[in-house]
């Protein structure tokens, strides 16, 4: 247990670096806040449980985990598995199975299991990450068309019956007004304000522009000034079968994302500051699911949603020059702040607009270099990827990473498709 719980070694540099560690931890709170507010709403738990788990699962994964870099928080992948559980059996629900799976992460860690998540095949990997890339977006239309979404899991029909529905006659012109407004800022602010993020912008100006015009759109509202206390969740009479299955899946997919989201963080950073050497020790896998599950836990009790490891935020974190652990966690006070003060001006956010910020980043997830780059490598690596994004889409994702790493297990006997 003592290799798992933080140490003196975690702050090493900390009064050095303290200055970097602060400008970084503010820069990754600003991005993460519209994104943590759009991730409740398109999950269905409200924008309240994205700030509560980005605030709470935040600062505990910061603490207890594996890596020096990774933010934690409610990301998109984690967000297309809640959908389909909130919509089948209510948002009640989601509180037991975020216990369950942050228990299982945390004898996960205790097991010392980190490195079997570990070996997940990279073109497995791509095709996943881009298949959730295009859900997501999918996902954001009924919120950007400002309408009820439709009934049904899937979220190719979903946005289709949406498309229908508009053009039957009940059109929201304000809220597409809104939704192509954030999507431009979001593509043509990085040209011209470098340093400030594309989101916080496209925030700003879509609020202006609400309020000065008086545009009749869904807003977030009312956001709470604290922090609620932590509550056990409520224990169902029956149902354990569904909750039992939603709690594996939700486990399975934080552990994949927390600790690839942990090794890229390494990387990364090894790379902005020319280390060519890995330190084995400077990431540690184990403990990252120890700590991810003690957030998700703490998360759920607090009426968040289960968080993993954020792989664009926490790339903001390295690139804005992060040295310890520290930044994330200020990264996580920040938004805090954020609720304690600003939280009547943040609950003017029009929906829409984040809707117009997550298919934008969401979008960005489908890498078309990484997709070529597939291609001139070998076949077998191009079907794997094609076939995990199309499972992805049409299927579910912890089914698309078992069909993904089943297809590259057999792709690879195959000796012509893999020169």
């Amino acid at each position: 247990m003592r290799s798992l719980l933080p140490n003196r070694r975690d702050f090493a540099g900390a009064r050095e670096h303290w200055r970097e560690d602060l400008l970084s931890g503010i820069a990754v709170g600003v991005v993460a806040l519209p994104l943590a507010l759009g991730f409740g709403i398109a999950t269905g738990t409200g924008a309240t449980s994205g700030i509560i788990t980005a605030i709470v699962a935040g600062f505990i994964a910061a603490l207890f985990g594996g890596s020096r870099f990774q933010v934690s928080g409610p990301t998109g992948a984690m967000t297309v598995v809640l959908i389909p559980i909130v919509e089948r059996y209510g948002i009640s629900i989601i509180a037991i199975v975020g216990v369950i799976a942050g228990a299982l992460s945390i004898l996960a860690g205790m097991l010392r299991l980190g490195r079997i998540f570990a070996r997940v095949p990279w073109s497995v990997l791509e095709g996943f990450t881009a298949g959730i890339g295009i859900v997501i977006a999918l996902q954001q239309v009924p919120l950007a068309l400002d309408i009820e979404k439709p009934k049904g899991g899937n979220s190719f029909l979903v946005a289709w019956k949406s498309f229908h529905e508009i053009s039957v006659g009940n059109v929201h012109w304000n809220a597409i007004v809104m939704t192509c407004l954030a999507v431009l800022v979001m593509v043509t602010s990085p040209l011209i304000f470098k340093k400030i993020p594309a989101s916080i912008i496209a925030v700003l100006i879509c609020t202006f522009v609400t309020i000065i015009f008086d545009f009749n759109v869904l807003d977030i509202g009312a956001l709470p000034r604290t922090l609620p206390s932590p509550e056990l969740p409520i224990i169902p009479a029956g149902s354990w079968g569904v909750i039992i299955t939603s709690a594996l899946a939700v486990f399975a997919l934080g552990a994949i994302e927390s600790v690839l989201s942990g090794k890229v963080a390494e990387g990364l950073w090894h790379s902005q500051n020319k280390i060519h050497e890995t330190d084995e020790n400077s990431f540690d896998s184990n403990r990252e699911l120890f700590g991810q599950g003690l957030a998700t836990v703490a998360s759920a009790t607090m009426g968040g949603i289960p968080a993993t490891g954020a792989i664009a935020r926490t790339a903001v974190n390295v690139r804005s020059g992060a040295k310890t652990r520290i930044s994330s966690m200020i990264h996580a006070l920040f938004l805090l702040l954020c609720i304690l003060i600003f939280a009547p001006a943040v609950g003017k956010i029009p929906v829409s607009a984040l809707a117009g910020i997550l298919m934008v980043t969401a979008l960005r997830m489908v890498k078309p270099r990484a997709i070529l780059e597939a291609f001139v490598t070998t076949k077998g690596n191009a079907i794997t990827m094609i076939v995990t994004a199309v499972s992805t889409v049409a299927l579910d994702l912890i089914r698309a990473v078992v069909i993904g790493i089943i297809f590259h297990l057999a792709l690879s006997k195959i000796p012509r498709l893999n020169r």
